[in-house]
Formats: structure tokens, sequence, C-alpha cells
């Protein structure tokens, strides 16, 4: 009876440990506190409507989230960045997801924000309370328990390129280029960008992309380290099968390693040292003695 129950005791605080964890991730950024008022930037947004952002989630585990609105090379309205941030909480809540991919229709991937609508919200209020609502979903979407992908056709501009850097890695396309346009409108990047930007090609490297204006096409990509690899398809439906299969190489296990491996990754890469390693334990108990865990036992008893 007592091992029964210390061990029914064990799991509770494991599933427990799990859920604070996962909890943590989807925290926002900002709140009131910081004078950000989500309702209300949310209201503002839904006035400019157009284009849609689609999610389909395949029984391998794998999203595919797409931004739709080619007449505008993708760039995202008012309504679909409350559609990014509802796609992002259906994210959250799929417990069999294991990877995501992120593409724009008609061979172009995004260029940034409709120009409606950053004019409509030029005062500085409307655009701090935007940048926030931007920030708190690109946050969440790069700390989903997904292993994810920005396959970048055509351009990538502005928010756009800013939105590849919230993935864990990048593919391009032939042809395609990212480039940081936000000097040229006056501006530095305001949905987190520039920071994830440091955290992936250092700040020397950053400084010169944002200040230059730069275009990366997918050679200089590489080189910087800001893509994992030219595709050789051009063509849309060649490309996903492309990235779908590159993913497969990293997704090809039980949904729960696959989570929890992202899960230690985020930790490791945002957390102080300590705090990290108390997590990667926590993350490492839900896993131990897990269905997995105990079919690769009988499988095999050593690596070979």
């Amino acid at each position: 009876f007592f091992p029964e129950m210390a061990a029914c005791l064990w799991r509770n605080l494991l599933q427990t440990a799990k859920e604070r964890i996962v909890q943590q991730q989807r925290v926002s950024l900002y709140n009131s506190a910081h004078g950000y008022q989500e309702e209300l930037i949310k209201k503002k947004l839904q006035q400019f409507s157009g284009g849609s952002i689609s999610l389909s989630k395949e029984e391998d585990g794998i999203g595919i989230l797409t931004l739709n609105n080619p007449r505008l090379m993708n760039a995202f309205t008012g309504s679909m960045m409350i559609e990014l941030q509802e796609k992002v909480t259906e994210l959250e809540n799929w417990k069999d997801g294991k990877g995501l991919i992120i593409c724009g229709a008609g061979n172009t991937f995004c260029s940034g924000s409709d120009l409606n609508v950053v004019k409509a919200i030029s005062n500085s209020e409307d655009g701090m309370n935007m940048c926030m609502f931007m920030q708190n979903t690109l946050t969440r979407l790069m700390r989903l328990p997904l292993i994810s992908v920005a396959l970048v056709q055509g351009k990538a501009l502005g928010g756009g390129a800013e939105l590849t850097t919230a993935c864990d890695f990048r593919l391009m396309a032939p042809g395609s280029e990212i480039r940081f346009v936000h000097k040229q409108m006056g501006l530095v990047p305001g949905w987190g960008g520039a920071t994830r930007l440091v955290q992936l090609v250092g700040s020397r490297a950053a400084l010169r992309l944002l200040s230059g204006a730069l275009s990366i096409d997918p050679d200089r990509a590489l080189c910087l380290g800001l893509s994992e690899e030219t595709l050789v398809s051009a063509d849309e439906t060649g490309c996903l099968q492309e990235a779908r299969a590159w993913l497969g190489l990293y997704t090809d296990a039980p949904a729960s390693v696959i989570r929890a491996m992202k899960m230690v990754v985020t930790a490791g890469k945002e957390l102080p040292l300590e705090t990290a390693l108390r997590t990667e334990k926590d993350i490492f108990g839900t896993v131990w003695g897990g269905p997995a865990n105990l079919q690769a036992l009988l499988r095999r008893t050593k690596h070979r």
C-alpha cells in the first residue's frame, strides 16, 4: 500500500512540476502594471480586417501555420495579429504536437505590418500597446514545446523578418531573402526581433544587419548561422515537402520526449543557471520511467 501511495504522490508532484513549467512559458511579458491594455489594442486591431492565418495539425504531430494575405505579400493586418495570438493559444493546448512549420501563401513569407494599420495607430500609446501585444505573442510562440521552423520563400521583411527569429530554425528557398527594413521606416524592431537576432547571430552581425537594412540571401544566412539549409525546391508544394522531411529528422520520437527536449533547451536559454538546472531536473522527472523510456529499455539494453 505505502509504495503504491508514494509512487502516486511522486507522479502527482512530477505532473504539478510539469504544469508549472508549461504555465511559466505562457506568462505574458507585459500586463497592466506596464501600461499594457490588451483588450483596448485588440479592439483597435480588429477594425483592420483582411487576410487570415490558418493552422493544420497533422496526425504525425507536425503543425502547419500559414499566413494568408498574398495580395499584400502576407503583411499582417490587425485581425491577423489577433488570429496569430489565437493560433498560439491553440498550439499551447495541443498535447500531441511535436513540430511546427510557419510559412506564407503565394510563394512569399511576410512583408511585415499592413501600412494601413501602421498609419492608423501611429500615436505613441497605440504603438506601444501593439508592440507589447506582438512581443507577448511571439515570445509565447518561441516558448512552445514544439520544434519550430520558419519556411522562408520570397521575402521576409520587417515584422516578417522578426517572425522568423521567433522560430527555432529557418529554412530558405532559392532566391528568398530576410531583411530588417525598420531603419527605412524610421523605426527599430518592436516585436522582439532585435533581441532574438542578437541571440542568433551575435551583437556585431545584428548591428550590421539592422543598421544597414541589409538583404540576407540564403548564402549569407548560412554563413551567419541564421539559416540551417537552402532548399532545392522553389515552388510552394516542393518547399513544404522538403521542410517536413527536414523537420522529421528532429521529431522522430514520441511527443512527450520531443516536447521535453524543447522545454529543457528553452530553460537553458532563458533562465539563470541554477534555475535552469532545477527546471531540467523537473522535466527529466516527467520522462524518466515514462512509456517511451520503458519501451526503449525493453528494445535494447545498450546503445550500439
